[in-house]
């Protein structure tokens, strides 16, 4: 079974950036009601299509104060609970960022690290990747990063055909 998720936040002033649980050094953070992380948030909606179990906003309201400020990361663990109770395993993921700065490639080991550990699985079976929009648009412009994930999921009692 496969997934696809999509996610995007302004950048501001005052907040601290956070990609794939990475903290980078940037004068703008992603805005939104947890920690803003674009790349855990898409991935968290690629894992939860995948496995028919609605989307992040639905799991985890911006309208409740217990995600306020929260790690992304600790959405993505309660994610994999919620997968592995309904009898899922991550196989693998594919993901990009869209931002004109910073580059992401200097961080990409790190976040993979963090991806895999919660997710138990292979650090090669996650691929990120940075992309610019090219100038264009609200990405283009600085004032926002994007991300989108398709990710592989199996039943964990599944055969090799399926």
């Amino acid at each position: 079974m496969v997934g696809i998720g999509y996610d995007i936040h302004r950048l501001e002033e005052n907040r601290k950036l956070y990609l794939g649980g990475v903290k980078i050094d940037f004068p703008k953070g992603l805005a939104g009601h947890s920690d803003g992380d674009v790349l855990v948030h898409a991935i968290c909606d690629a894992l939860l299509g995948a496995a028919n179990l609605g989307d992040i906003g639905q799991n985890f309201p911006p309208d409740d104060n217990k995600y306020k400020n929260i790690s992304s990361l600790e959405i993505l663990k309660t994610v994999n609970k919620y997968l592995e109770n309904s009898g899922f395993i991550v196989k693998k993921i594919d993901a990009i960022i869209i931002a004109e700065a910073p580059k992401i490639l200097p961080y990409v080991k790190q976040m993979k690290e963090n991806i895999a550990i919660i997710l138990k699985i292979s650090e090669t079976s996650i691929s990120i990747k940075g992309k610019t929009n090219e100038g264009l648009g609200y990405i283009g412009a600085g004032e926002a990063m994007a991300a989108w994930a398709i990710c592989e999921i199996k039943g964990k009692y599944a055969t090799a055909e399926g």
